[in-house]
């Protein structure tokens, strides 16, 4: 076995953010164990996105170009994967660890009886092993995770590794036909479902989030209006999603997102052990609650222990300020 592959998880042209940061991960990984460097695009029209990964620091790009990957189903990536990687036997695959990553990767460990490595967020090369750094018991301790024998087969947090940058790469994909007709695929895709604007929980920089202590859905303006001016996105936490203040694409936690932005400001959140379990990894926490004993306060770097509705409102007039807007 040799090789490291790495999925580029792409739309309309754009390579997905969380595939940039993979694809960094990889060229480290590929270097350490001293292997070619292999992106795997797959889609329709992604001849683009193939030149952009070479440009990113791929060696190789190995593609699928069909009307059947317009769309991701795993009935039709997952079979292609499979099939590639019995007949070139790659010593690594890596990709996001996404929904469709997760998916992906998950399918193709079945299939080839190999081990999976879940939400690695560090990686370090030893020999030919690439050992894994991954969050257990709700992110309270860290351990470390390698398959033994066979492909091996990881994915990646969002936000934990740096974004490959531009390289001035180029290169010749090698293109293999689809292998699942699209009357064999169960799964059709007949549309997409619009929602309103605003910045992703996986790609934010900045996330404010809302609790129980909002006290019901108009508490999230104050929440919105901060995020606005930071250019944040809205998160919340279970307790306000449940309650039906928030739609269930907010929840930040063990049953929602696992997050890692720069900036975690947590708002009327008590930070019940399943929250922790999604934000935890944020590089500075800010929390704001009126109970001084809120478990929330041990893991925040910065607490405020006060009415949200002053501070919120007090935070944005000041940011407003002193960004201009």
């Amino acid at each position: 076995m040799s090789g490291v592959w790495v999925w580029i998880e792409n739309k309309n042209g754009d390579i997905a953010t969380i595939s940039k940061e993979t694809l960094g991960a990889a060229r480290t990984v590929a270097d350490g164990l001293g292997q070619p460097l292999t992106a795997l695009v797959f889609g329709q029209d992604v001849s683009g996105v193939a030149d952009a990964t070479f440009d990113l620091g791929a060696d190789a790009v190995l593609g699928c170009d069909d009307a059947t990957l317009a769309d991701f189903r795993v009935e039709a990536y997952g079979p292609l994967l499979t099939q590639l990687a019995q007949e070139r036997q790659p010593a690594v695959i890596l990709a996001g660890a996404s929904t469709h990553g997760r998916d992906l990767a998950a399918w193709a460990a079945a299939d080839l009886n190999a081990g999976l490595v879940a939400d690695a967020i560090n990686l370090t090369v030893d020999g030919d092993t690439v050992k894994a750094t991954r969050p257990v018991y709700a992110s309270k301790l860290l351990s470390t995770v390698f398959v033994k024998d066979g492909v091996q087969i990881i994915t990646l947090r969002s936000r934990a590794f740096p974004q490959a940058e531009a390289a001035g790469g180029v290169g010749s994909a090698e293109w293999v036909d689809a292998i699942v007709a699209e009357d064999d695929i169960p799964t059709k895709v007949t549309g997409f479902a619009g929602k309103d604007g605003g910045v992703s929980l996986n790609d934010a920089s900045i996330i404010v989030s809302g609790g129980r202590g909002v006290g019901g859905p108009e508490g999230f303006e104050p929440v919105r209006e901060l995020a606005e001016v930071l250019g944040a996105a809205v998160g919340a936490s279970r307790a306000a999603v449940d309650a039906g203040w928030i739609s269930y694409d907010h929840q930040v936690g063990q049953t929602g997102k696992n997050v890692s932005p720069d900036l975690y400001i947590a708002n009327g959140i008590s930070g019940a052990i399943q929250h922790q379990a999604g934000m935890r990894s944020s590089k500075i926490i800010v929390a704001v609650n009126k109970d001084p004993d809120a478990p929330i306060f041990k893991l925040a770097h910065y607490g405020i222990v006060a009415d949200l509705f002053k501070v919120l409102p007090a935070l944005t007039a000041e940011f407003k300020q002193r960004l201009g807007k």
